[in-house]
C-alpha cells in the first residue's frame, strides 16, 4: 500500500477560532471541571464557565493594553494555567501566540523574539520577565503570569471584546511554533487555527470515548508536555474539545508523585517519560521476574491472543499482587497513553500493555499540529505509527519518504505569509507536506516509520536537535579536526570528537602527552581542553540540545574509512556502526 487515509476531518466553521472551543464548553456543560492545578492538600478545580470568563477578562485587559489583531505575543514558562490562559486570551482577539521553552539559550530567545516580530511577552517568574527586558529592550512589552490574576480594573469594554472576537477567522494564523532546522537557528512554523483544531478534533474522534469517559467517570489526564511543543499544545486542544479533566503539572519531575492524588485515566506523553515510569515500577516492587511476565502478557494481548497457558498461573499471581499495587500507585485508572515525539522501545510498550495500559504508538511533526497518526483503542499494533487520524491522508513517495495532507497541515514557515500580513495564510489541504521521514504502510493502511531523511536528531523526550551547528562550533577548536554529535532516541546528545594530528601533536610535547601509549585520546588534560569546545557549543543552545557526553577518538574520519563523503560530509550511519562501542559506553551510566 502506497497510500492511507483517515477519511473526513472535522473543520472549524470559517467565521470561528479556537476560543470558540472554550465557548462552546461553558455553553454546554458551565460547571464540569476543566482544569486542576495543585494547591496544597490537593486539587483546584476550574470549571468550564471559570475558563471562558477568565479568557475574557484577559482578553479585554490585552486589547486595553494595546495589543492588536495580528501581534505576535511570546509566552515562556512551564505548563500551568496561567500559560493556557494567555494562549486563549491572545488568540480570542486575533492575536498570533509565539511559545518560547523556559529552558531556551539566550541566542536562541533573541532569535525567535527578532524573527517574530514578538513586541508583547508573557513570563512565568520575575528572573524570567528581567531577562526578556534586558533581551528585547525597549521594542516589547513583558509581563508576568502573576500579574493574570490582578487583570481585573483596567479592561476594553464588552462590546469592544465581542467586537474584535468576532473578527476572528479559521484561516486566520493562530501560533508561530520554532523548531530545530538544519541550519541551526529555529523555523517558524505557522498553524493556523483550522490546524490546531482539526489535529486536536481529530485526535480525539479517532479514540472516541476515550476522551471523555472511564468506567463512568469523566475521563482525566495529567499534561506534563510543554505548551511551547506542539504535543503539548494538541493535547490541550483534544482535552477542551472533548471536556477531559486536565491536571495541569510544570514537568515529568512532578508527575509520579501526582498519580495517585489525580487518578487520570488517558495520557500522552513522550517514549522518555514512560521509560522513566518504567524505572520506578522497580522502585515499587516490579522484579525482574515480574517485569519478563508483563513483557509476556503484553506480547500476547497485542497480538489478540490468551496469554499462554504455561505463562497463566504466573501472571495471574503477578496480576493480583504486584501489578495491582503498582496500578494504585498509578492512580487505579490509568488505562490508555498515547505516546509520541519519538520511537518507544518496544519492550517499555510491552511492559505497560501487561500491567494494564494500552500504549498507542503515534506520529506527527509540528509542521501537521501534531496529529498525523495514532493507533485505534482496539487493533493497536506494537511497533506502529497507527493509521491516520481523520482529515489526514499518508502517501509514501517513490523514495518512501512520508507524505502527509491535511486541514492540520502548515501554510508554511514564517515569514512566508502573502504581502507580509500575518493573518493572510493560504489553505494547503491540497498540498502534500514532505516530512523528511522513511515509512512502509501495512496492508491495513498502518504506518511504520523506518528512518529518517533529514539529520535532525530526536531524543527520547522528542525533543529536536540540530547537529550541525553544534559540530560546527566545536570544529572551531584548534585541536580538533571533526565532530560528529549522536543522540537519535537516546536520552541526550554525545559526541564523538577526532583531533588534528599536527595540533595534537604539538598539544602533548608541550604537556608530557605520549600519542604512542595506547588511551592517550583519554587524558585528563586533553578531555579538559576539549571541554571548553563543547561548553562553547553547549551554550548556543538549551540544555535539552546540548552536549552531556563526549569521547576522543584516537583516529580520524575519513574518507578511505567510508566516513566521509566526496564533499567531506559525515555518513553519520557508517560512523555510529563503527563506534557504536564508544557510544554506549557515553549512555551506560
Amino acid at each position: 500500500m502506497r497510500e492511507s487515509s483517515g477519511g473526513e476531518g472535522l473543520r472549524l466553521p470559517d467565521d470561528q477560532g479556537l476560543a470558540h472551543v472554550v465557548d462552546e464548553g461553558a455553553r454546554l456543560t458551565p460547571d464540569r471541571p476543566l482544569f486542576s492545578r495543585q494547591v496544597e492538600g490537593g486539587w483546584q478545580d476550574i470549571t468550564c464557565r471559570e475558563v471562558a470568563e477568565d479568557v475574557r477578562r484577559v482578553g479585554r485587559s490585552l486589547i486595553e493594553a494595546g495589543v492588536r489583531r495580528g501581534d505576535r505575543v511570546a509566552v515562556l514558562g512551564n505548563t500551568c494555567y496561567e500559560w493556557v490562559l494567555a494562549d486563549f486570551a491572545v488568540l480570542s482577539i486575533g492575536a498570533i501566540t509565539v511559545p518560547i521553552y523556559p529552558t531556551a539559550s539566550e541566542e536562541q530567545v533573541r532569535h525567535i523574539i527578532t524573527d517574530s516580530g514578538a513586541t508583547w511577552c508573557f513570563a512565568e517568574t520575575t528572573d524570567q520577565r528581567q531577562d526578556l527586558v534586558r533581551i528585547g529592550g525597549d521594542a516589547w512589552r513583558v509581563w508576568e503570569f502573576a500579574d493574570l490574576a490582578d487583570w481585573r480594573t483596567h479592561e476594553a469594554s464588552d462590546g469592544v471584546l465581542d467586537e474584535r472576537r468576532a473578527q476572528v477567522r479559521a484561516e486566520n494564523l493562530a501560533t508561530i511554533v520554532y523548531t530545530s532546522g538544519t541550519t541551526g537557528m529555529p523555523k517558524g512554523c505557522m498553524l493556523t487555527h483550522r490546524n490546531m483544531f482539526a489535529a486536536s478534533a481529530a485526535s480525539v474522534e479517532h479514540l472516541g470515548e476515550a476522551w471523555r469517559s472511564n468506567g463512568g467517570e469523566q475521563a482525566s489526564t495529567l499534561l506534563v508536555l510543554p505548551l511551547s511543543h506542539i504535543f503539548g499544545r494538541t493535547i490541550l486542544g483534544a482535552c477542551l474539545y472533548a471536556g477531559t479533566r486536565t491536571g495541569l503539572l510544570p514537568g515529568f519531575p512532578a508527575l509520579l508523585g501526582a498519580f495517585g492524588s489525580f487518578r487520570p485515566s488517558l495520557m500522552g506523553l513522550v517514549p522518555y517519560a514512560l521509560e522513566k515510569i518504567r524505572k520506578a515500577a522497580r522502585q515499587m516492587g516490579v522484579d525482574p521476574a515480574a517485569e519478563r511476565v508483563a513483557i509476556e502478557a503484553g506480547r500476547a494481548r497485542f497480538d489478540g491472543v490468551p496469554i499462554p497457558a504455561e505463562l497463566r498461573e504466573e501472571f495471574d499471581r503477578f496480576d493480583s499482587t504486584v501489578f495491582a499495587t503498582l496500578r494504585e500507585g498509578l492512580g487505579g485508572r490509568w488505562t490508555h497513553v498515547i505516546s509520541g515525539g519519538a520511537s518507544l522501545d518496544e519492550t517499555t510498550a510491552l511492559f505497560f500493555r501487561g500491567i494494564g495500559v494500552n500504549v498507542l504508538g503515534a506520529y506527527g511533526l509540528t509542521e501537521a499540529a501534531t496529529a498525523v497518526t495514532i493507533n485505534p483503542l482496539e487493533d493497536n499494533r506494537i511497533n506502529s505509527s497507527g493509521r491516520p487520524v481523520p482529515g489526514v491522508t499518508v502517501r509514501l513517495s517513490e523514495e518512501d519518504e512520508v507524505l502527509v495532507r491535511g486541514l492540520n497541515v502548515t501554510p508554511g514557515y514564517w515569514p512566508g505569509a502573502a504581502e507580509g500580513d500575518p493573518l493572510a495564510v493560504h489553505d494547503p489541504a491540497s498540498d502534500w507536506f514532505p516530512t523528511g521521514d522513511l515509512g512502509r504502510l501495512d496492508e491495513d493502511g498502518y504506518l511504520y516509520i523506518t528512518g529518517r531523511r533529514k539529520e535532525i536528531l530526536v531524543t527520547s523526550s522528542g525533543k529536536n536537535i540540530s547537529p550541525t551547528p553544534l559540530e560546527d562550533r566545536v570544529r572551531l577548536h584548534p585541536l580538533v579536526s571533526n565532530c560528529i554529535v549522536v543522540g537519535d532516541d537516546r536520552p541526550f546528545a554525545s559526541a564523538l570528537i577526532t583531533v588534528d594530528p599536527v595540533a595534537v601533536g604539538k598539544w602533548a610535547a608541550d604537556n608530557g602527552v605520549d600519542l604512542q601509549t595506547p588511551g592517550w585520546a583519554g587524558d585528563p588534560g586533553l578531555v579538559a581542553e576539549l571541554r571548553s569546545a563543547v561548553d562553547e557549543a553547549n551554550a548556543l543552545v538549551s540544555r535539552a540540545e546540548s552536549i552531556r557526553e563526549f569521547r576522543v577518538l584516537e583516529t580520524d574520519f575519513t574518507l578511505d574509512a567510508g566516513h566521509l563523503t566526496p564533499s567531506m560530509k559525515l555518513r553519520r550511519k557508517v560512523i555510529e556502526r563503527d563506534h557504536v562501542e564508544v557510544i554506549e559506553s557515553m549512555y551506560s551510566k
